[in-house]
């Protein structure tokens, strides 16, 4: 593969196109899109309007006339195209953290009120060893906050399926995971949940605008995400929750089995009834006033996600991170770099990952270079590939700036070694 064929496969990729929708500086090779998405060109004219007419001059009047009361609803019916959920099962607000501790609760509150489930029988929580850290800080504070009635498990990867046993309340599992890109297998693991008589909890950070996900096709419980990676929709962008009609159905009678239940998850809000009665929808998973700046911004990534079609991007994913690896491996042979994330296309998401002694100031001396990337502790290089806006031939101009750093030992300068506060 020579860079010419790299600006041969650019001039036929059918969604070449959608580079130009977005606001990339020049000089830069931006492969970063799996912790934020860059920015779209529409982004900031919308934020414009929303606070110069629809905040400056419709003020108040703007949460009716310009339907911001219900932006949850509509940006989280966009999402559920993308993940294979119902639009009224999909809703947009707060973290991905604290989505996760809405989901988590209510999974672990209709295990317990299952008549055929004894709660000293089904006691675990499990994830894995290398799910992302909040993830299981959530899960740990939360069984902390329930007098250790359930304990969290960790096992490895690899180990997951197989642990899922009739001990088991819920699995908590990152579709993709965050260190090496390797991607569970959903429907796979969904099945033996189901038959363990486990409910389970799907996080989507790295899978949403990435990877196809049909969460209802494989009968998922609950899920979460966040919207400032894939679905580019800024910094801190508002994250989704998904929850099965099922249990949506099944949640009804219990007031308290979201437990964050704030006035936009109350069936009434503006009935300002001293007493708290849940919506008997998706809206029940929202708390307080959302951020209408932020979902607006969402809006416009979503959009864009779904202008290019999931199929697509996953498709020209595929070719990107595989011409990736080759390329590292033929040209960075004997230079300290190992491949980290799976060898095998479909076991992977949108990301590669290399591990290198050096990692840290490796990935400072390319980012200085233009070429952005991130580090992972301890060892991790990572590269996302956000087939959007990303080419061919910055996968060939990333690989020689890679090798031109690892063969002159760029990256042993001081500089380079110095921490940061985000990594």
């Amino acid at each position: 593969m020579t860079r010419s064929d790299c600006e041969e496969l650019d001039r036929r990729d059918p969604l070449a196109a959608h580079r130009n929708s977005f606001a990339l500086p020049d000089g830069v090779i931006y492969l970063d899109g799996n912790s934020l998405g860059a920015l779209p060109r529409a982004t900031s004219a919308r934020v414009r309007e929303v606070v110069e007419r629809e905040w400056g001059d419709g003020l108040i009047r703007s949460w009716n006339a310009a339907h911001w009361v219900d932006l949850p609803r509509r940006v989280g019916a966009r999402i559920a195209r993308l993940i294979g959920a119902q639009a009224h099962e999909v809703v947009c607000a707060d973290s991905t953290s604290i989505n996760l501790f809405k989901v988590l609760a209510a999974a672990l509150k209709l295990q317990t009120a299952r008549p055929q489930v004894r709660a000293r029988e089904r006691r675990v929580v499990l994830s894995e060893r290398t799910n992302f850290p909040t993830d299981l800080y959530v899960a740990q504070g939360l069984l902390a906050l329930l007098g250790d009635r359930f304990e969290l498990k960790l096992v490895d990867f690899d180990e997951m399926a197989e642990a899922i046993d009739n001990t088991v309340a819920v699995t908590l599992i990152t579709h993709v995971n965050y260190q090496t890109g390797a991607m569970h297998d959903m429907a796979a693991i969904t099945r033996r949940a189901r038959h363990a008589g486990a409910l389970i909890i799907w996080d989507l950070a790295h899978s949403a605008g990435a990877v196809p996900v049909n969460l209802n096709d494989c009968s998922a419980d609950f899920a979460v995400g966040c919207g400032y990676k894939y679905l580019n929709g800024g910094p801190g962008a508002p994250a989704f929750a998904f929850v099965a009609e099922r249990h949506l159905t099944a949640l009804v009678d219990d007031p308290f089995a979201q437990p964050l239940s704030g006035w936009f998850g109350h069936r009434a809000p503006f009935a300002f009834d001293p007493e708290f009665a849940p919506a008997a929808s998706i809206d029940r998973f929202t708390v307080g006033t959302p951020s209408i700046l932020a979902l607006a911004a969402l809006d416009i990534g979503v959009e864009g996600v779904l202008a290019a079609g999931i199929d697509a991007l996953r498709a020209k994913s595929i070719t990107l991170t595989e011409l990736f690896v080759n390329c590292v491996e033929q040209r960075c042979a004997g230079l300290g770099v190992t491949l980290a994330s799976p060898r095998a296309a479909a076991r992977r998401g949108s990301q590669i990952c290399f591990a290198h002694a050096h990692a840290w100031p490796v990935m400072q001396a390319l980012i200085a270079r233009g070429v952005i990337g991130d580090f992972r502790a301890p060892n991790i290089l990572r590269f996302g590939f956000a087939p959007l806006y990303v080419r061919y031939v910055d996968v060939w101009e990333t690989v020689e700036a890679l090798r031109d750093v690892l063969a002159t030992k760029a990256w042993d300068r001081p500089e380079f070694k110095a921490i940061k506060a985000v990594t």
